[in-house]
């Protein structure tokens, strides 16, 4: 039986290969691991080691503490201007457009951030 915190540390793994693009494969070529372990994390199947989710943490460039967070207990206060899904990340349509957004040259990147920041004050 699967343990929830094996749970989450498999999808904030996932959520965030996904977010740089990095596939199952090359991140286990990394981590120097076979890719079906990798699935087998990121389902949740097998735990991860303490010196396996150090490698993991370095070769998706992410403190180890990442993979904990929004963990039961870990919730900040809601602002109740926002209303977000409960796990965003899992959100593979949130994911895209983040990644496209870093895609966009830093400039004209912070100038889309402002937009996006006035118009959300308007709604």
């Amino acid at each position: 039986m699967t343990h929830p915190v094996d749970v989450h540390v498999g999808k904030r793994v996932r959520h965030r290969r996904w977010l740089i693009g990095m596939t199952q494969q090359q991140l286990a070529e990394q981590v120097g691991i076979k890719f079906q372990q990798i699935q087998k994390y990121e389902t949740g199947a097998n735990r991860v080691s303490a010196s396996r989710l150090w490698d993991i943490a370095d070769a998706l460039d992410v403190p180890v503490s990442f993979f904990f967070e929004g963990l039961q207990g870990d919730e900040k206060p809601e602002d109740s201007k926002t209303t977000l899904p409960a796990d965003l990340m899992a959100d593979k349509e949130a994911l895209d457009l983040v990644r496209s957004y870093y895609a966009i040259p830093e400039n004209q990147r912070r100038r889309l951030f402002e937009l996006a920041r006035v118009l959300s004050d308007v709604a």
